[in-house]
């Protein structure tokens, strides 16, 4: 948060109506100087509580910028924040960008072991179509212009194209080891984890032909988020437990840190509301790393449950969902209270894994990594709305449309 700017400093009304010590007032005049602060500084108190009867939901979870704060420069290129105290301000519910409102709201699940994509008709929870794909798909990623859906095809060694207005897939683009793929906030890059090559892959982001190679020493990199104002971004590394930090318009790592569990597996990472704090999942820590990505120093960790892997934020910015993965659960993080209030339940267990909200904010659709099946779940009450069957080691999965004006990869990550 930017600091309080000096012009603003000292001009408060208790500061203006505070009475000198060395004052020469006396009687009525003082009297009537006491009461008028006073008066004052009742008022300043009164304002202070008006907002108290409001019904949760009507407001994002931080509160609104000050008339005089600016939002920090952000990378060149970069669409400045809606709100720079809010980063997740442009996904409110059904705020559909103008370029995808018209297309048809769908669940697209990748199927590691059956190498197809499943379609599904969130209204009617049944599987509407079945696309075969390349070898071992392991994500479906919105292109940052949010035209194209790009199904991963990590032992395929490709990328295929989906038409989100007409479900249809394309040709297969030739990119090596794509296990996720991010797309810088400018919309210049897309970037191409590649796991067991140990690389990020800059690529442009609509030929995708290769731009720089960033060759790293962790193994298994495989998500990451961006900071508020998209200088660098925070990646896992999976089987080595390991952070980075790269600078973005560098393309170069900047930092690095073993996280401080041994064994420990990071997954998926995201940002606070806020833009103050990365939280990262760690399957086998049980939990959600907390992070200050400005200054990487040695994160903290908060204990979910087994199998901590993905992370979501809600339409309203206040709740993030967290899927742990071992034990069939859903725990429920409030932004506002720093702290996690709930734990859901799958019934007859499950593995919960990656996915994302619906266009309303209403659904939580989460694949069944191990269980060849996906969840919808009612983000108000927990409770399972439906259990769909679908092709062999489903991952991640995309919800789409959503709302947002670009994205930044992975299963459905806006701004």
């Amino acid at each position: 948060m930017m600091p309080t700017p000096p012009s603003l400093l000292g001009s408060s009304p208790r500061s203006s109506l505070r009475p000198s010590s060395r004052s020469p007032l006396r009687g009525a005049l003082a009297a009537g100087a006491a009461l008028a602060a006073l008066a004052a500084l009742a008022g300043c108190g009164g304002s202070a509580g008006g907002h108290a009867d409001e019904a949760l939901g009507t407001k994002a979870a931080v509160r609104p910028a000050p008339a005089k704060k600016k939002a920090p420069e952000g990378l060149p290129g970069m669409p400045p924040l809606l709100d720079p105290t809010d980063v997740y301000a442009a996904d409110r519910p059904n705020r559909l960008s103008p370029v995808v409102k018209d297309f048809p709201s769908r669940v697209y699940v990748p199927n590691t072991e059956s190498n197809t994509v499943s379609v599904i008709d969130p209204k009617t929870y049944k599987v509407v179509e079945t696309i075969p794909v390349g070898a071992q798909p392991q994500h479906v990623v919105p292109s940052w212009d949010m035209k194209t859906l790009w199904v991963n095809n990590d032992k395929g060694n490709s990328l295929t194209p989906i038409d989100p207005a007409t479900g249809k897939a394309g040709k297969p683009v030739d990119v090596h080891d794509p296990y996720n793929l991010y797309f810088t906030p400018n919309g210049k890059y897309a970037i191409v984890m590649a796991s067991l090559d140990r690389e990020l892959v800059f690529r442009d982001a609509h030929t995708m032909n290769r731009v720089k190679t960033e060759p790293v020493s962790c193994y298994g990199v495989n998500h990451a988020d961006f900071s508020a104002d998209g200088r660098y971004f925070v990646v896992s590394c999976e089987f080595s437990g390991e952070l980075l930090k790269v600078d973005t318009e560098k393309m170069k790592v900047v930092a690095q840190q073993k996280l401080p569990f041994d064994g420990a597996m990071p997954q998926d990472v995201k940002i606070s509301p806020d833009g103050k704090t990365f939280y990262i999942a760690d399957m086998k820590a049980d939990g959600v790393w907390v992070l200050n990505g400005d200054t990487f120093a040695q994160p903290t960790l908060l204990h979910t449950g087994k199998g901590c892997h993905g992370l979501y934020i809600g339409r309203d910015s206040r709740e993030m969902y967290i899927s742990n993965r071992g034990e069939g659960t859903v725990s429920v993080f409030d932004f506002t209270r720093d702290e996690l209030t709930r734990k859901w339940r799958l019934p007859d267990g499950g593995s919960p894994d990656m996915g994302g909200v619906s266009a309303d904010g209403k659904v939580l659709w989460l694949s069944g990594r191990y269980d060849a099946e996906v969840y919808a779940i009612d983000t108000r009450t927990g409770k399972q709305l439906a259990r769909i069957p679908v092709g062999r080691g489903p991952h991640g999965l995309a919800v789409y449309p959503q709302p947002g004006r670009y994205s930044l990869g992975h299963t459905g990550i806006f701004r």
